[in-house]
């Protein structure tokens, strides 16, 4: 049987070494800006359907969008890294802004849907992968 010995370049096992030391936070790095991308566009989308399409003048506070955000970056218990969009809580009326979220969204008797989040989500894909890919290779190449 023949034998074959491969030697990688010196500097390529550097960098490998090096990623595999700040490998969570390229990954976190990595989330946030895809982050970023996700949120910008649930916020347009959110001020866009608030108090569109109704019979009477809006009564929105404006306190639904200035909840929206941005969690920080965690692990869960398989290991992987993990970013999440939602509202904080708890609303100054007393009200749950994931309720109020959800009822714009998927709408109520007498209270049409006006998706924000689902069309945000299937729009904001391809851009988000690509801002992920564009900072993983300038922190990879940085090494």
């Amino acid at each position: 049987m023949a034998k074959v010995t491969v030697k990688l370049p010196e500097d390529l096992l550097t960098k490998f070494s090096k990623l595999a030391e700040k490998s969570d936070a390229v990954a976190e790095r990595v989330l946030e800006a895809g982050g970023e991308v996700v949120l910008a566009k649930v916020k347009s989308n959110l001020s866009s359907v608030i108090g569109s399409g109704t019979k009477y003048e809006s009564r929105s506070t404006g306190e639904l969008e200035r909840s929206l955000g941005l969690s920080s970056v965690k692990l869960d218990r398989n290991g992987n890294h993990n970013i999440k969009i939602g509202f904080s809580e708890p609303r100054t009326d007393g009200e749950s802004n994931a309720k109020i979220a959800n009822i714009i969204e998927y709408g109520r008797h007498g209270q049409p849907a006006k998706p924000f989040l689902k069309p945000a989500k299937t729009s904001s894909k391809s851009a988000c992968i690509a801002r992920m890919k564009e900072v993983l290779e300038s922190e990879v190449g940085g090494l």
